[in-house]
């Protein structure tokens, strides 16, 4: 959210999605579904908060990085519910008349609301949203019959309205910045104490996240709504894909934060994905979409949404707070798909779908192996199980499947199952075995991202270098920006630097 939040398009630069025609069906996965929880910045905050009270059954826990009370633009228009403006007591009573009133019905029991653990996050230095309205989101809270115990408020000095890390990334600003992407390295991480309200004590995190792990999906198949992107963004760590139990947390971006202005770097770079990885979280990072089209709003008069920013202002029904709204309604259908698996085990069931034969292995290099098998009749997809553990986070529609995260110069064994409509598998196929290739000892160039792409270690995109193989955004893609690349395998490189 920006200081000029609804009047004017933002002048960020548009990214290729490169990846947008592979976007698949979102993955059904085994969710604990009393550890799904929602955060999210700015606008994403808000829509954070709406989502926790209209689906508090769903939701048990809710973090805000600098947002405000629920239904505050319902009511006023919305530059009282931001800007750092004073809530008043009798604006927070008209709120909860809401909650009282619709508690069962238009929103899910309110009682739900006192057992959410509840992160709250602002910078001191914040005059987009600013302290007064998450004073106001606390004191919402409190009424609501959330202890002390169950919410943390974190207020930050020298911290503007941005997502606080604690690591450096390509393209960020100083903590006490407000400008794009909205990123900081504010020597606080924000993902880690978030899910530590949430979850508990963390194991270490992975600072980096297999590249395949990140599954750009459809988004079309829950929506046709103006404001939402035709495709989003879903994180599931190794173990996740291959059956464990997890947990889900939605992670919604701000205004002027979606992937078609600022690329990868919400997914990437606050920290989520790190702490996710090695504690078996599943992030959803659902995409919002520019909307110029002027629409009646609740209680702003006629507004475009031209920073593409999540509905907490009424564009899209005057409902978009409760569970009917359109973006809540679609976000939640995507948390009950993500919720919708059973592991490895398929669907359930029963099926006489045959072992694939001919399983073979082939083109190996010292991370990655391509598995292939001859088609089964009646199958509508495909898992492919290395050393027993399913390795696919969605269904394999092809006849083949490259296998990544690999050690060098290690055997595998690989089987393949065959699924039908429903998911259910058939008989196991024999196994296939395969061996890496050999590894080198690695090395590192630290270059210009033009250099790079010059000398082939990367290639632009949209105005922006990626990594060879890794598909890494090193940023801006001309001699200013310097990326320090590490060449893990053949053309294959990574950001980072060599022991």
């Amino acid at each position: 959210m920006t200081t000029r939040l609804l009047r004017t398009l933002a002048a960020a630069a548009v990214l290729s999605c490169g990846a947008a025609s592979a976007a698949v069906p979102l993955p059904q996965l085994a969710i604990d579904t009393s550890q799904t929880t929602v955060s999210g910045l700015s606008s994403g905050a808000f829509m954070a908060n709406q989502l926790g009270y209209a689906y508090s059954s769903t939701f048990k826990g809710v973090g805000m990085f600098a947002g405000g009370p629920y239904m505050c633009a319902g009511h006023s228009n919305y530059t009282a519910c931001m800007y750092n403006a004073s809530i008043t007591s009798s604006m927070l009573n008209t709120m909860q008349t809401d909650i009282n009133n619709w508690s069962g019905s238009q929103i899910d029991n309110k009682a739900n609301v006192t057992g959410q653990k509840v992160y709250l996050f602002v910078g001191n230095s914040d005059t987009t949203v600013g302290p007064n309205p998450m004073n106001a989101a606390q004191t919402q809270y409190t009424n609501n019959g959330v202890t002390s115990a169950n919410m943390d408020y974190i207020k930050r000095d020298s911290t503007a309205h941005t997502f606080p890390t604690d690591f450096d990334s390509t393209g960020n600003n100083a903590c006490g910045s407000t400008a794009s992407p909205y990123i900081s390295n504010c020597g606080y991480d924000g993902a880690k104490a978030l899910f530590t309200k949430f979850y508990g004590t963390l194991n270490a995190r992975n600072n980096a996240p297999a590249a395949g792990n990140y599954i750009e999906f459809d988004q079309t198949a829950f929506t046709s709504n103006p404001g939402m992107a035709s495709t989003g963004w879903i994180y599931v760590p190794s173990n996740c894909a291959s059956g464990a139990s997890c947990k889900l947390h939605v992670a919604l971006h701000g205004c002027v934060q979606n992937y078609a202005t600022v690329g990868d770097k919400f997914v990437k770079n606050t920290g989520y994905t790190r702490w996710a990885d090695t504690n078996n979280i599943v992030v959803l990072f659902p995409q919002t979409s520019v909307d110029s089209t002027s629409r009646s709003t609740a209680a702003s008069g006629s507004l475009p949404n031209p920073n593409g920013c999540w509905d907490w202002i009424g564009w899209y029904g005057s409902n978009f707070t409760q569970k009917a709204g359109v973006q809540a309604a679609v976000l939640k259908a995507m948390v009950d798909r993500v919720s919708s698996g059973t592991g490895s085990g398929g669907g359930g069931g029963t099926t006489t779908l045959a072992a694939p034969t001919g399983v073979a292995t082939s083109n190996a290099t010292t991370s990655t192996m391509q598995i292939s098998w001859n088609s089964v009749t009646g199958a509508a997809s495909y898992n492919v199980y290395r050393n027993a553990n399913k390795t696919n986070a969605l269904p394999v529609t092809a006849t083949s499947f490259t296998d990544t995260g690999l050690q060098p110069s290690t055997q595998y064994s690989w089987t393949v199952r065959a699924a039908d409509a429903n998911g259910v598998e058939g008989t196991t196929s024999a196994a296939a075995t395969g061996t890496t290739a050999t590894g080198t000892t690695a090395t590192c160039y630290t270059a210009s991202n033009y250099a790079h792409t010059t000398a082939g270690r990367a290639y632009q995109s949209g105005g922006y270098a990626y990594a060879n193989g890794s598909g890494q955004n090193m940023g801006l893609w001309n001699t200013f920006y310097t990326t320090t690349l590490k060449m893990t395998g053949v053309n294959y490189y990574v950001i980072g630097t060599c022991p």
